[in-house]
């Protein structure tokens, strides 16, 4: 099962990069399966990624892969997965768009359709930190209490799932969130849904 594990991981770092969702060096994904870590490696092609070269960590952050070189954010999913202990899967990229617009909170709204909140709900922003610190690390995953998908300030987004695919769709969602917004404003579209229904929507997911 190990190397199913691996290639699931490969498989959505491969999907991203085809989507146009992260650069040939940039993002990092990772799934836990009960107490070990499955995690992308740094400083690799991340559009032609394999299973084999998916590193392993323990929960406890013990590499039980030495000779590969594991993500400069492996503190960032260790963080998360001790905060939240229901994610199973954490999917991390810079889309153009959302990243454009993670310079300032309240750049990405997702009262603009139904999908949007239903999926993303309030979107958690995270204050710039320097990337690859302890720092990040902590500031992510405070940030992730209450949502499941989180603006890293000048930096990306980065989404938790239940599972790979789960992660993978907010991130794409946030994406195409980030789009219609630039193209609403381009527009001069101020239409969108109202406060009661999105109070429907929101009871209706559970959206805190």
């Amino acid at each position: 099962m190990e190397k199913q594990y691996k290639k699931e991981v490969a498989q959505i770092m491969n999907r991203l990069y085809q989507k146009g969702l992260t650069t040939t060096s940039g993002g990092n994904v990772s799934m836990r399966v009960e107490n070990n870590i499955y995690i992308t490696p740094s400083q690799t092609d991340k559009g032609n990624m394999n299973e084999d070269e998916i590193g392993v960590i323990t929960i406890k952050g013990e590499n039980l892969t030495p000779d590969k070189k594991l993500s400069m954010e492996t503190g960032m999913h260790l963080a998360i997965y001790h905060q939240r202990t229901d994610v199973q899967a954490i999917v991390h990229a810079h889309p153009f768009t959302a990243t454009t617009l993670a310079a300032e909170p309240g750049l990405i709204d997702t009262t603009i359709n139904g999908e949007a909140r239903a999926m993303l709900g309030n979107p958690a922003f995270a204050a710039y930190q320097t990337m690859g610190t302890s720092e990040l690390a902590s500031e992510v995953a405070k940030s992730l209490t209450k949502s499941n998908i989180a603006i890293l300030q000048h930096h990306g987004i980065l989404a938790v799932g239940e599972n790979l695919l789960q992660a993978f769709d907010r991130l794409e969602l946030m994406e195409m969130t980030a789009r219609g917004n630039v193209l609403r404003k381009i527009m001069g579209i101020e239409s969108k849904i109202s406060d009661q229904n999105i109070a429907i929507l929101d009871n209706m997911f559970k959206i805190l």
